[in-house]
């Protein structure tokens, strides 16, 4: 016999129970969620959040600096000894970092470092900070983020903010992260919060600081979102929100890949103009005194860092899942590894000019640091020229007051000291890193030539012969 259809609203005591019962322990998570949220806020307002930083270089160290100095307790995750030793017997070894007051915050005890994980459970926040290198196919290599991630996970506990500040492709922190985290049987949003906050760090730069250079935010979800923008503005000047962990992702790989472009365009315009017979520097000093569209990017040879030469790579390779193909940033790419052996083939021409074979030169490169007035040679094209040069038979030293030995690209040396009796015995000089402590004039007048990829000798124009300009 058929039942008779119940009207709308006219549920049985069972079924009002179970949905009171549903409703209740709904509510119930959302109160404890809402505590677990207002806890961290709470540990982050009132400063007493213990920060873990893991990876202290040239993004880590100054972060943890600017959060000791407003009174939260650091500890540093660094798997390299040597420098988890130096943190902890108070020696800075970062440029943008002070040394007294580095020395000051250790013997407060406000930064310290580990070489394991094992105290991530002391921890409220964790910020990731490793490299994200590319593979020789100039694919993504995130080998450090997920091992990082995967050690977090054996020691996730309820409450914990974990956010990733190394740059990488959009969707890494949604994609690649959340699982790993999400293994250890905590979930994102209920458990535990996460977010994606690249770093931007110019090393070197006097001007724009960790504390002073706007921090974009995004999070896997509302709460996430909210205890990072948190985090972040007790130390941070400005703290810009975005939707989404993976447009924060974009952001920063957009940032770079503006940059990669526009350094490519003028690289092409430098390689045309030598074509031409034109001073490159000469057209672009003029082009920049316009006072509006335009902005200043130089010639080199090469990009070199962590930034430019990688991260465009990440977004290129993403846009492949979506079967879209990114022209500027493959042309980019292709015309700034270019460089290094255009600094060769002008090189080769000058030798020529001077009667000297390459095979039998001695060239001495000023400088090899990718940037100038830091001893960083991470991606640094000056090595590629190196190495171009001597499988061209040439014998090759460098100086650098920054970078006193280095063992990278299969080469290994050390520093010459430059003097006058160096300067005499080399047959070209090639500046690659245009360091402010060089005196340029006095080498000019003592070597026999100088090819010069940074316009390090604008000041000697009317007064040199022997110089030539990239």
């Amino acid at each position: 016999m058929l039942q008779p259809l119940r009207r709308h609203g006219s549920e049985t005591p069972h079924a009002k129970a179970r949905l009171r019962l549903h409703t209740g322990q709904v509510e119930a998570d959302q109160a404890e969620i809402a505590a677990r949220v207002q806890t961290l806020l709470d540990k982050i307002q009132n400063r007493s959040a213990v920060i873990g930083i893991v990876g202290l270089g040239y993004v880590g160290l100054p972060f943890a600096v600017e959060k000791a100095k407003v009174g939260f307790k650091v500890i540093g995750i660094e798997q390299n000894v040597e420098r988890a030793d130096r943190v902890n017997r108070g020696e800075n070894y970062i440029p943008d970092v002070g040394d007294d007051e580095f020395r000051e915050l250790v013997g407060k005890g406000l930064i310290e470092a580990a070489t394991d994980f094992s105290q991530v459970g002391e921890m409220d926040v964790v910020v990731i900070c490793v490299p994200t290198p590319l593979t020789r196919n100039l694919n993504p290599d995130l080998q450090f983020v997920e091992g990082v991630t995967r050690e977090l996970s054996r020691f996730l506990r309820p409450g914990q903010l974990i956010s990733l500040e190394s740059t990488t492709y959009p969707g890494t922190t949604q994609e690649v992260m959340l699982p790993l985290l999400e293994a250890s049987g905590l979930k994102a949003e209920r458990d535990f919060f996460l977010a994606h906050s690249p770093e931007r760090v110019d090393p070197g730069n006097a001007r724009y600081t960790t504390k002073n250079t706007t921090k974009i935010v995004g999070g896997v979800g509302p709460h996430s979102h909210q205890v990072a923008v948190a985090f972040y503005s007790q130390t941070i000047e400005k703290v810009v929100s975005v939707s989404s962990a993976e447009a924060a992702e974009m952001v920063k790989v957009f940032e770079n890949t503006f940059r990669a472009v526009n350094i490519a365009l003028v690289n092409e315009l430098a390689q045309l103009c030598d074509r031409m017979g034109l001073n490159v520097w000469e057209v672009l000093d003029a082009a920049y005194t316009k006072p509006f569209g335009i902005m200043p990017f130089f010639p080199g040879p090469g990009v070199g860092g962590h930034c430019i030469p990688l991260d465009p790579h990440y977004l290129e390779w993403k846009a492949r899942e979506f079967n879209f193909s990114t022209h500027f940033i493959a042309l980019a790419g292709e015309i700034n590894r270019s460089m290094p052996r255009f600094v060769r083939e002008k090189a080769h021409r000058v030798l020529n000019h001077l009667g000297v074979a390459p095979s039998r030169s001695r060239i001495l490169m000023l400088g090899v640091s990718y940037k100038k007035d830091l001893g960083d040679y991470r991606e640094s094209p000056a090595l590629e020229v190196m190495k171009l040069l001597m499988e061209d038979g040439a014998e090759v030293l460098y100086h650098d007051p920054y970078v006193p030995a280095f063992a990278e690209h299969g080469l290994a040396m050390e520093s010459a000291p430059l003097t006058e009796e160096l300067l005499a015995g080399i047959n070209l000089v090639v500046i690659t890193a245009d360091h402010t402590n060089v005196d340029y004039g006095w080498v000019a007048s003592r070597a026999p030539h100088v090819l010069d990829t940074r316009n390090a000798t604008k000041h000697l124009r009317e007064t040199c012969d022997n110089v030539t300009l990239l």
